[in-house]
C-alpha cells in the first residue's frame, strides 16, 4: 500500500471532524449575536478581558487530548475574536506604524477581528481612544530586559482611562538590512528600549554604527528599507512588511527577553471567578516627611495583600516629588484588597486607581497541566 492509500482513511476522519468543527463554530456565532442584542440593549461593552480570560481557563481545564496550553489559548483567542466582530468590530490603537512589537501584541490580545489603528507616538494611542476614534488601546508598559517604558507611565497619571487587560510576549529582535548583509552600513535605527536590550550585541560586534533612535521599531525598518546604509533592530514580522532583509537573528542580549502591554478602555471589569487571577495597577504619592512612604504601603502588609511591582517617576514640578507605581495582587472589589486600598489611601498625599484586569498569561508553552490559564 502506497502512502496516500495510508493516508486516506485518517484524511476523512480529518474531514469529517473539521465539518463538525465548522458546525460548532456557526452554533457558537448564532448564540454569540443573541448575546449582543442583549448587550445592545442595555449598552454593555462587546469587550470583556474577565469574560475571556475566564473562557480560556475553563476549555484548558476541559482539555484531556495532545494540545498544548498555547495552542488552545492561540485558537480559542481567535474564535473569540471572530465571535466578537459580530457584535462590533473593535478599533484599537496601537504605537505603529505595522511590523511593530505593540501590534503583535495588539493581535495577540485581541486577535485578528479587529480594526488596527497605528499611531506615531504612545501619546497618540491615549488621545485615540480619549476622543473615541479607537474603542481601546494598547501600549508597552515594561521590559524585563529596560524596565519600565517611561512615556506610558506619564501618560497614565495624566489619563482618564483605566487599565482593563494585560499581555507579555517575547520580544525578538533582528538587525535587519535591504540586502540581508551590513557590507557598507554606517547607522542602526531602533526604538531606544530595544537599543538597550542589544546594546552588549552591538558593542561587540558594530560598534562603530551609529545608533538612532527611531519612534518605533516599525518606523526603524521603514528607515532602513530607505537607506541601504542603514539598519534596523526590529521583528519578523517589520522585515516581511517593509522588504527587509534578516542580517542577524535573536540579537538580544537577553534570550528571556519580554515586554508586558497593558489595555486601555473607558470601562472597569468584573472580578474574575478564579481568586487569585487578577491584578491591581495604583499611582501614589506621599507627604514629604520621615516614614510617609512606609506608613503608606503598610496597610497593603496589614490586609495580606501582595504588592508585586513598584516604580518610580519624577512629578515633574521641580520640586523633587516623585510619582509611585504600584502593581498588587487582586481585584479592588475583593473585600480585603478593597478594605487595604480604603486605608491606603488615606496615607497617601495621592492616590489614583489604573484599574483592575485579570493576570496574563506568560505562554511559556509548558504542557504541564499544573500550569492552568
Amino acid at each position: 500500500m502506497n502512502i496516500d492509500e495510508e493516508l486516506k482513511p485518517l484524511r476523512a476522519q480529518i474531514d469529517e471532524i473539521d465539518a463538525q468543527i465548522v458546525e460548532l463554530l456557526n452554533r457558537r456565532a448564532e448564540v454569540v449575536k443573541k448575546v449582543g442584542a442583549v448587550k445592545g440593549s442595555t449598552n454593555a461593552p462587546v469587550y470583556r478581558p474577565d469574560r475571556e480570560a475566564e473562557v480560556l481557563r475553563k476549555v484548558w481545564a476541559q482539555s484531556k487530548g495532545a494540545m498544548t496550553e498555547k495552542g488552545i489559548s492561540s485558537i480559542f483567542k481567535e474564535i473569540m475574536s471572530a465571535c466578537r466582530a459580530l457584535e462590533h468590530k473593535a478599533r484599537v490603537a496601537y504605537l505603529g506604524p505595522q511590523g511593530t512589537f505593540s501590534e503583535l501584541a495588539m493581535l495577540r490580545q485581541f486577535g485578528a477581528g479587529v480594526d488596527g489603528i497605528a499611531c506615531e507616538r504612545i501619546d497618540d494611542v491615549f488621545h485615540a481612544v480619549e476622543a473615541g476614534s479607537a474603542d481601546y488601546g494598547i501600549v508597552p508598559i515594561e521590559n524585563s530586559t529596560e524596565g519600565a517604558v517611561n512615556r506610558s507611565m506619564d501618560c497614565l497619571q495624566l489619563t482618564n482611562l483605566t487599565i482593563i487587560a494585560e499581555t507579555s510576549i517575547p520580544i525578538n529582535h533582528n538587525l535587519l538590512t535591504t540586502s540581508g548583509r551590513m557590507d557598507g552600513v554606517k547607522r542602526v535605527y531602533s526604538h531606544p528600549q530595544s537599543l538597550g536590550q542589544c546594546v552588549s550585541w552591538l558593542n561587540r560586534h558594530y560598534p562603530q554604527l551609529e545608533r538612532v533612535p527611531a519612534a518605533s521599531n516599525g518606523e526603524a525598518a521603514r528607515l532602513a528599507s530607505l537607506d541601504p546604509e542603514s539598519a534596523a533592530i526590529a521583528g519578523e514580522a517589520a522585515a516581511e512588511h517593509y522588504g527587509l532583509k534578516i542580517a542577524y537573528p535573536s540579537i538580544q542580549d537577553q534570550s528571556t527577553n519580554r515586554t508586558r502591554f497593558v489595555v486601555l478602555g473607558k470601562e472597569g471589569t468584573s472580578p474574575s471567578k478564579a481568586p487569585g487571577k487578577d491584578k491591581t495597577s495604583l499611582i501614589i504619592s506621599v507627604p514629604h516627611k520621615a516614614g510617609a512612604l512606609f506608613q503608606a504601603l503598610k496597610p497593603l502588609y496589614d490586609h495580606g495583600v501582595s504588592m508585586t511591582r513598584f516604580e518610580s517617576r519624577p512629578a515633574k514640578r521641580g520640586s523633587w516629588e516623585y510619582f509611585f507605581y504600584v502593581d498588587i495582587e487582586g481585584h479592588c472589589d475583593d473585600p480585603k484588597v478593597r478594605s487595604a486600598l480604603d486605608d491606603f489611601r488615606s496615607s497617601c498625599a495621592s492616590f489614583k486607581n489604573l484599574g483592575s484586569y485579570p493576570i496574563a498569561n506568560e505562554e511559556s508553552g509548558s504542557e504541564d497541566k499544573g500550569t492552568k490559564l
